[in-house]
């Protein structure tokens, strides 16, 4: 049986990693990666073009585009699609461009909100393997996030907070928890800015939990557009998770 050298597991960690990070931007509540417990209104739609980039000291990686759609198809219930054309830009080696890794989901809202208690819901989803994991533009692996997200509501002011359980049997990769806390304010009647804070414990073996911010804003143009911005960067183990991130998306609601 050969031996794997200390050097080969250094490369299987960085090429995990890299397949950790394509595969995670499709986790979120756009443009932010904590999401929130309200799910379209019964028998309407939402429908997003975006992308979704991550820097690294390895590269960077996203999408470019991704699609996103959601429908509510029942009360208090919302499917859930992203479909993404992933890109990975290493920084020693090759761009590589294709269909990345599908996510499935469903979102019900159990708990709606009083003045003393915040909504609640639950969104599990489903990351298929349909990216080529050889390319760095999938996980490899089939990938579960199980969540649980409150938002309360007061004046102008909005925060959603949570997070979940995710498992991922992905070569040297290991099941981790994620938790996020996002807040948000009516600036005008168009324009919502905002920010959040996120952890997740170790996602990887011998890399160590991770933290970071995003800093962002909502633009509606009128009740069917909106234009969808956030920035941000890691605080934690910046180089190998996060020295720079961005989402840009344009969002149609009927």
């Amino acid at each position: 049986m050969r031996t794997i050298s200390f050097s080969d597991k250094l490369a299987l960690w960085t090429t995990t990693g890299l397949l950790l990070l394509v595969a995670r931007p499709v986790l979120a509540g756009p443009p932010y990666l904590t999401d929130d417990p309200e799910p379209v209104d019964y028998q309407h739609s939402e429908f997003y073009i975006a992308s979704q980039i991550t820097k690294t000291a390895d590269g960077t990686q996203g999408t470019l585009p991704h699609i996103e759609y959601n429908y509510g198809f029942a009360p208090d219930f919302m499917a859930h699609v992203i479909i993404p054309y992933a890109f990975n830009d290493p920084s020693n080696g090759a761009s590589k461009r294709g269909l990345g890794d599908i996510e499935l989901g469903v979102k019900y809202r159990f708990y709606k909100e009083t003045d003393s208690i915040p909504m609640a819901g639950i969104f599990p989803l489903v990351v298929i393997p349909t990216g080529d994991e050889k390319k760095g533009l999938g996980n490899g692996s089939a990938q579960v996030f199980l969540p649980l997200w409150l938002q309360k509501n007061w004046g102008d002011w909005q925060t959603n907070f949570g997070g979940g359980y995710w498992i991922n049997n992905a070569v040297g990769a290991k099941d981790y928890w994620f938790f996020g806390w996002q807040i948000q304010k009516s600036i005008t009647e168009h324009l919502t800015l905002g920010g959040e804070l996120y952890y997740s414990t170790e996602q990887m073996v011998g890399r160590g939990s991770s933290s970071g911010f995003n800093l962002g804003g909502i633009y509606d143009f009128d009740e069917h557009n909106h234009l969808l911005v956030s920035v941000g960067a890691g605080l934690s183990n910046i180089s190998a998770t996060n020295e720079f991130s961005s989402y840009v998306g344009y969002q149609w609601t009927w």
